[in-house]
């Protein structure tokens, strides 16, 4: 009966928000579970600290003496705060983060002199079952041996009462294992080539950083009515559910004031945020009703990724404490705006410069010319490997719609940086005459700081955006881990300028050239290249299908498509030779990837055909049942007149026969599918079945569950509607 409905109702409509107190300013507290320099100083010798530094500074290994040093240093700074645990913290290729617990506490061999114990070997690595974890044929079964080796550029943390101590995870052969590893080759490798290539306007330049900073959207529902919803609990989305009258077509929710129990919640996050010293700094209210966004202040690439793992996890562990559900899924509700996680990416230089932030001075502004130039020049030779990086089966579901952006990738700059790129694609081939490099520098490139403060309106409906001194990732899905996105990005950007020093030193050696009219010969055919992953239009539009199409971008809407991209011969020659991923790892995270799609559709599959058979139908015949009887009443009552008399009843019981013999046929018919799916051996042939197949009876099967939701009585469904919750506060 709909008895867990309304007790999930009254329970979550007398809530009062938890009691909470702010333990002190955010400046004061910020960091304070963090191993970050201030911790350090105070805990480390000096030998130590600068192992440390050097190991995060310039990639030097840090030896096992000082591992030692570093390590006691560690465990007395966790002690004094409580801890009794540590664990190597690590990211396999779930999509999730991963952790064993062992406890400091050791005794002799003889059971006597217990002690704390925790040493440079227990720091450095540790030895996780490797063939439990996704690995894509890397491990057999049989071969369990992996190993987790500690990262010192992202620092150790205290949660609760565990120091985590953030780790690579690689195979016993050496293959990696984890999203973490390729991310910091792609990361050195972007140092390394961008760094050479500021070298034509700064010789002190010694390292380039990437900068991220994600947003996180996300909606909160109340506990018990989540729960009360098998298919939010199961997959993460609602697989039913009739659109609410009142959705978010009058944008009251957008920015609007915060939910007092919501914002309670954020309170307590933020304060958990400061002490992990994850630099939270925006909260509001996102469009569709109980959704939200939190941003942080941006950060190098694979801290910001580390905390936006963490954060993720923190945010349900805070809600629980909140009676909330945290819904990280792209899209849990049809009608509705989905959920990203908007990827703002940025390059800077040890001498505090972003090179993609214009200047005044006409040098500085042909280094930003040169990095905004070659990323767009990227992002088109590269197009479908970047939307292969964001594709996830729960992706799919938000890409093309409601301020989501579409599946074909494109670049946005605005139209006065389209103007500024056309003047300089009309630079003379080969040398410049004074007069030509004067003009050029004085009114185009000079001028670009000017332009930029009038710059055209962001575009909502692009995939990949420049918005003033960054490019904004709009694409990338709210549940995803960024080291995916990112990777996939300091991957290409790195190739293309190791690639574009290879071209200015050429015209350079070779033509005789001077160094500016190098770099402005080779952005001129750069922008030539790159015109037709340029648009400033609707991305939403059928036009704009039509146009990418003749402009030979890809439009790839499904996971199984897409994929493919990461192990097209482009894809491997450019991880191998920048030494991101050997063919073996691409492959295997490439089979990973479409088992998982097609492990996440069987599931959504499975859960449907029980909610549809278990619920729906259930409750419509009940409901039926009483419309017969009340028809047998009036039969009796007013004889050959009930025909008339009870013509609604009669055809809403015609109505509720035809929607649930819909439901069994196409759960049946579903169901063989899956069967037929399941006994395919090529991972790409069952992804491809599960999403051609499987797939597109969903939404035939939610078309009949959504009609009877329309048709019962309220009182006797069992499911909790979306008016209840999206409004429920």
């Amino acid at each position: 009966m709909s008895t867990l409905r309304f007790q999930a109702l009254k329970e979550a409509s007398t809530r009062k928000p938890v009691h909470f107190e702010e333990i002190d300013r955010k400046s004061k507290i910020f960091g304070s579970n963090v191993f970050n320099e201030k911790a350090m100083k105070q805990y480390l010798t000096s030998d130590a600290l600068k192992g440390v530094r050097d190991a995060i500074q310039h990639g030097t290994k840090i030896d096992r003496k000082l591992a030692d040093y570093i390590a006691m240093g560690m465990k007395e700074w966790a002690l004094a705060k409580g801890v009794t645990h540590y664990t190597h913290w690590f990211q396999p290729l779930t999509g999730t983060t991963a952790e064993k617990h062992d406890a400091f506490f050791d005794i002799s061999y003889d059971g006597s002199d217990p002690v704390e114990k925790f040493g440079g070997a227990q720091l450095v690595q540790q030895e996780p079952d490797a063939s439990s974890f996704p690995n894509g044929g890397i491990r057999n079964t049989f071969e369990a041996r992996g190993y987790t080796a500690w990262d010192p550029t992202s620092p150790a943390f205290i949660y609760g009462t565990t120091l985590c101590i953030p780790t690579v995870f690689i195979a016993y052969t050496g293959e990696a294992l984890d999203n973490k590893i390729p991310l910091l080759r792609a990361l050195s490798a972007m140092d390394e080539a961008a760094t050479e290539v500021c070298r034509y306007f700064d010789k002190n330049v010694k390292k380039v950083t990437a900068t991220l900073g994600w947003e996180q959207e996300y909606f909160l529902i109340d506990k018990a009515l989540a729960n009360s919803r098998p298919d939010l609990m199961m997959t993460g989305r609602t697989l039913l559910g009739h659109t609410s009258a009142k959705g978010q077509q009058l944008d009251d929710h957008y920015f609007g004031s915060i939910p007092t129990r919501a914002l309670t919640y954020m309170r307590d996050l933020e304060q958990e945020c400061m002490l992990l010293g994850i630099p939270v700094k925006t909260r509001h209210n996102e469009v569709a009703p109980n959704q939200f966004e939190l941003a942080p202040i941006f950060e190098e690439t694979n801290l910001a990724v580390d905390h936006n793992s963490l954060l993720m996890d923190v945010m349900q562990r805070v809600a629980e404490r909140h009676d909330f559900k945290v819904l990280f899924h792209e899209k849990p509700f049809k009608g509705v705006n989905g959920s990203g996680k908007h990827n703002n990416w940025s390059l800077a230089t040890d001498t505090g410069v972003n090179l993609l932030s214009p200047s005044k001075t006409p040098m500085s502004n042909l280094q930003f010319l040169t990095f905004f130039i070659n990323t767009i020049k990227a992002v088109n030779d590269y197009e479908t490997l970047l939307r292969a990086s964001i594709a996830t089966a729960s992706n799919d579901h938000r890409l093309g719609a409601n301020e989501a952006p579409p599946a074909i990738i494109s670049v946005f700059i605005g139209a006065q940086l389209s103007k500024v790129l056309s003047e300089l694609e009309s630079v003379t081939t080969g040398k410049l005459s004074p007069e030509e490099k004067t003009d050029l520098k004085l009114n185009v490139v000079g001028k670009i700081p000017d332009v930029l403060l009038d710059n055209t309106d962001r575009n909502r409906t692009s995939p990949f955006a420049f918005t003033g001194n960054k490019f904004e990732f709009r694409a990338v899905g709210s549940n995803a881990n960024c080291s995916n996105a990112m990777t996939t990005l300091n991957a290409i950007v790195a190739k293309q300028l190791k690639d574009f020093k290879v071209e200015v030193d050429h015209l350079i050696d070779s033509k005789d050239m001077k160094k500016d009219d190098a770099i402005f010969n080779v952005l001129r055919e750069y922008i030539k290249q790159s015109k037709k992953i340029l648009f400033e239009g609707d991305g939403y539009s059928e036009a704009w299908e039509k146009e990418a199409a003749k402009r030979g971008l890809s439009n790839f809407k499904t996971t199984p498509e897409a994929i493919k991209a990461k192990v097209s011969k482009q894809a491997l020659d450019l991880f191998s030779e920048l030494g991101i991923l050997n063919h073996v790892e691409a492959e295997a995270r490439y089979e990973i990837e479409l088992e998982e799609y097609t492990k996440k559709i069987q599931i959504e599959g499975r859960v449907l055909g029980d909610i549809a058979r278990n619920h729906v139908i259930p409750t419509a015949i009940r409901y039926q049942n009483t419309l017969i009887e009340n028809v047998k009443g009036l039969k009796e009552i007013f004889g050959k007149e009930f025909e008339t008399i009870a013509k609604e009843q009669i055809v809403l019981i015609k109505e509720i026969s035809g929607h649930i013999e819909g439901i069994n046929s196409k759960v049946l018919a579903m169901t063989d599918e899956r069967r037929t799916a399941n006994h395919l051996t090529d991972a790409q042939k069952m992804a491809e079945a599960y999403c051609n197949k499987v797939k597109p009876y969903f939404e035939d099967i939610r078309n009949h569950c959504d009609k009877l939701e329309l048709l019962v009585d309220d009182e006797s469904w069992t499911l909790t509607k979306y008016r209840e919750l999206l409004f429920t506060k």
